[in-house]
C-alpha cells in the first residue's frame, strides 16, 4: 500500500470508563476499546462489526477525536490526533466528519434544512453568507434532494430524505473520511439500499475513506473494501469481505455469518448460548470462550493475538483458527 494512500491508522487504542457496582458497590474499570488497531485508506471503506456493546461506536468516536484513547494512538492524514477541543483539533474536524444512527436526532427541529447543511461551513469560518447559502443547494443537489427542500424542516422530510440531509450536512467542509454509525438502522428497508447506494456513488466521486459501523452484515458486504469483526472491544477477524462474510474463520464471526438470513435458508443458523461476557468481568484468555463450540484449555487461559493466519494470511485472533490447538468441545450449537 502507498504510503500516502494512509488516512487513518490507528494503533492499539484502549480505552476504559469506570463503573460503578450496585448502589453501594466498588468501582471497576470497564475496558469499553481494549489494544484495537485499524487502517482506512483513501477512497476505500472499512466495515465494523459486532453485536450491540462491544466498541463500535467507542471505536468511532476515538478514531475521530471526540474522545482520547488511555493508550495507543490515533493519526490521522499522517499527523497525531489533537487533544480534544484544542485549536488543531477544531481544524482537523473538517476533515472528518460523523453520519449518525438517527437522522431526526442529528438534525435541528427549529432550523430549516439549509441552515442546518450551511452550519458548518459558518463554524469553520468558510466563504459568506451567500456562498454558504449556495453551497447548500449544490449539496443537497449531490445527494439527490431539491434545491427547494431547504427551506423545509426535518420533520417536513421523510426518513430517507433526512438522512440524505445529514450527509449533505457531513460533506459541506469537503471532508476526507466519514465515519457512519449505524447510518441504515433506522431506514425502512426499502430505503436502506438508496442510501448505501449513495454512499457508494459519494465515495467513488469524491474519493472518502469510509469507516462503516453496523451490526447489518449484508450491508457491510454491499459497501465495504475490508471488513473487522468486534467482539467485546476487540477485532477478532479481519479481511477481504468475501473472505471473511463468506468463509469466516473465528468462531464468532461463524455465528454472526450464519444468522444472515437469504432466500432457502433452513433453521436459524449457529445459536451463541448465554449472553456476551460484562465488560466489567471479562472472562480470563479469550472473551469468546464462553460461548464458543471449539474452546479449549488454552483459550480459557491465554489471550489470542490477531495475527496473519499461516493457511490465507487473513488477521484472525483465535487459537484454534491459528491452528495452534486442536478443537474442544463447548456450548454452541447448530439450531434446528
Amino acid at each position: 500500500m502507498r504510503q500516502d494512500a494512509e488516512l487513518l491508522v490507528a494503533e492499539g487504542i484502549t480505552r476504559r470508563y469506570a463503573m460503578r457496582r450496585g448502589l453501594m458497590g466498588r468501582t471497576v474499570e470497564v475496558r469499553a476499546v481494549d489494544g484495537v488497531s485499524l487502517k482506512l485508506e483513501r477512497g476505500r471503506t472499512l466495515g465494523l462489526v459486532g453485536e450491540s456493546g462491544c466498541g463500535k461506536s467507542t471505536t468511532g468516536r476515538l478514531v475521530l477525536g471526540l474522545e482520547s484513547p488511555d493508550a495507543g494512538s490515533v493519526a490521522f492524514e499522517g499527523r497525531p490526533m489533537p487533544a480534544p477541543d484544542t485549536q488543531p483539533w477544531r481544524r482537523l474536524r473538517a476533515r472528518m466528519q460523523m453520519v449518525f444512527q438517527d437522522p431526526l436526532g442529528a438534525l435541528d427541529r427549529r432550523l430549516t434544512i439549509g441552515a442546518q447543511v450551511a452550519e458548518p461551513l459558518e463554524i469553520h469560518d468558510i466563504g459568506g453568507k451567500a456562498d454558504r447559502t449556495a453551497r447548500a443547494a449544490e449539496l443537497l443537489r449531490s445527494v439527490g434532494l431539491r434545491p427547494d427542500q431547504a427551506a423545509r424542516y426535518p420533520h417536513e422530510l421523510s426518513g430517507g430524505q433526512r438522512q440524505r440531509a445529514v450527509l449533505a450536512r457531513a460533506l459541506a467542509t469537503d471532508p476526507a473520511m466519514l465515519v457512519c454509525d449505524e447510518p441504515i438502522s433506522a431506514l425502512d428497508v426499502s430505503i436502506q439500499a438508496q442510501v448505501m447506494n449513495l454512499l457508494v456513488e459519494i465515495q467513488d466521486r469524491l474519493g472518502l475513506g469510509i469507516l462503516f459501523i453496523s451490526h447489518d452484515l449484508r450491508a457491510v458486504r454491499q459497501v465495504s473494501h475490508r471488513v473487522a469483526v468486534m467482539y467485546l472491544g476487540r477485532i477478532v477477524e479481519e479481511g477481504e469481505p468475501d473472505a471473511v462474510l463468506r468463509d469466516p474463520a473465528h468462531p464468532y464471526a461463524q455465528a454472526l455469518v450464519s444468522a444472515i438470513p437469504h432466500p432457502g435458508k433452513v433453521g436459524r443458523g449457529i445459536v451463541l448460548q448465554g449472553d456476551p461476557p460484562n465488560p466489567a468481568d471479562r472472562p480470563r484468555g479469550c472473551a469468546f470462550h464462553p460461548r464458543c463450540a471449539v474452546a479449549t484449555a488454552m483459550c480459557a487461559r491465554e489471550t489470542p493475538v490477531l495475527k496473519p493466519r499461516p493457511v490465507d494470511g487473513r488477521l484472525v485472533a483465535c487459537h484454534v483458527a491459528q491452528g495452534e490447538v486442536a478443537p474442544g468441545l463447548g456450548p454452541m450449537r447448530e439450531a434446528a
